[in-house]
């Protein structure tokens, strides 16, 4: 029985996120519901994140087993065919060793969060990223990140329904930039607390408002108190980039 490893790409808008539900739209059970048309199986597909409603993957992976082998490109061929008219593209669909795990063979999390700091409305991307009126200094919210790098107690950006068994999580990568009017915050760990990477960024946003200094941010993730914590970054400007393995 093969081991397909899945690669996905998703808007993530319609979904009320990665984990199946019995009554609402997730991806999961969209990729689910695909792989049955295709082998008639009801088949578990594992992935490496749970993403929650509303955010969206440019690199999301996947991985289920099927009895069925398929030439090259055909199983991947079927499952986009049967996924629409859902926003999800399996990418790739690889064979891989048995003891490939989606989530637990993974080594390094990459997640993009877009900001549009503008006054003007919306138009083209609505639901894909976060628009914030007032200006951002996105140079001090920068500066500011770096004090979150490192091995810590995250318990102040992480959500109180988080299932993980320890707060302690190490923060390899977190890069604000600015081109424009748009501003991006690129952040890399093994793993994430939930809603660990919308926390830090709405954090950072008071930052670069100058509601918070960098040291402000220093003594809320110190606190280690849920209640210290910013404002929650809305979903849509969050993506799961890529996930790494050996």
């Amino acid at each position: 029985m093969p081991r397909y490893k899945l690669t996905i790409e998703y808007d993530g808008t319609p979904f009320s996120g990665w984990q199946i539900q019995d009554t609402a739209p997730t991806v999961q059970g969209a990729l689910e519901t695909a792989v049955k048309a295709i082998c008639g199986e009801d088949v578990r597909v594992h992935g490496a994140g749970r993403t929650d409603a509303g955010v969206h993957a440019r690199g999301q992976v996947a991985h289920c087993d099927i009895a069925k082998h398929f030439p090259r490109g055909r199983f991947r061929d079927g499952l986009n065919a049967h996924l629409r008219p859902n926003p999800i593209a399996v990418l790739a669909a690889d064979i891989v060793p048995d003891d490939f795990e989606a989530r637990f063979s993974a080594i390094k999390r990459h997640y993009l969060y877009r900001i549009t700091n503008t006054r003007a409305n919306l138009a083209l991307d609505i639901g894909r990223v976060w628009r914030v009126p007032r200006a951002l200094d996105a140079d001090a919210m920068h500066e500011a990140a770096q004090r979150l790098l490192g091995k810590h107690d995250f318990t102040t950006f992480r959500d109180t329904e988080c299932q993980a068994k320890s707060p302690e999580k190490t923060l390899d990568q977190l890069d604000v930039t600015r081109e424009g009017d748009a501003i991006s915050i690129v952040t890399s760990a093994r793993s994430f607390l939930h809603s660990q990477v919308r926390s830090m960024v709405g954090s950072l946003v008071w930052v670069g408002e100058g509601r918070w200094s960098a040291d402000d941010l220093a003594g809320a993730l110190a606190a280690r108190n849920r209640a210290a914590c910013g404002p929650v970054a809305p979903p849509d400007g969050l993506y799961l980039m890529r996930v790494d393995y050996e």
